[in-house]
Parts: C-alpha cells; sequence; structure tokens
C-alpha cells in the first residue's frame, strides 16, 4: 500500500509537468494561422489540466481517478462538461 500512496502522492505533480503533452496531443491545441495557441484552446487546456488536478486530488480510489481523468484527456470539451456535472460530487 505504501508504493501507491507515494505514486498518488506525486500525481498532481505529473499532472503539471504533463501540461506541454496535453496542449498538443488533445484537440484544444488548436493554432491560429500565425502558429499560436488560440485563446479559447489556452483557456479550455487550462480547465482540463484544473479537472485532472482535481480529479487526482479527489480521496477516490486509483481505477475512479484514471477513468475520469481518461474522460476529461480523450475529450478535452465533453468530459469537462461531464464531469463538471456529474463527477464533482464525493
Amino acid at each position: 500500500m505504501k508504493p501507491l500512496h507515494s505514486f498518488s502522492s506525486r500525481l498532481p505533480l505529473l499532472a503539471v509537468l504533463l501540461l506541454p503533452l496535453v496542449l498538443i496531443t488533445t484537440g484544444c491545441a488548436r493554432f491560429n494561422a500565425d502558429g499560436s495557441l488560440a485563446p479559447w484552446g489556452i483557456a479550455l487546456a487550462i480547465l482540463d489540466i484544473w479537472a485532472i488536478i482535481n480529479i487526482f486530488g479527489k480521496s477516490w480510489d486509483i481505477g475512479k481517478k484514471l477513468l475520469w481523468a481518461a474522460i476529461v484527456f480523450f475529450f478535452p470539451f465533453g468530459g469537462l462538461l461531464i464531469y463538471y456535472f456529474f463527477g464533482r460530487g464525493d
């Protein structure tokens, strides 16, 4: 149980370190014609990062955390809405 606790205590840091990967691989990293990120893409990425950090800060079991994180990660806009309306309760 101790290795799992050690791993789960580092998950918020891991989520922050994965920010560039999230910006590149999700649909929220849309670029403008000049190569810069669109403002709505940045806002959506910040909200997705907030949701993932919030998910891993919950006292749920690891399976439920990974399921919600996968929903938010693979469906950036829809997953964020689903988590906001259905997943924030304890």
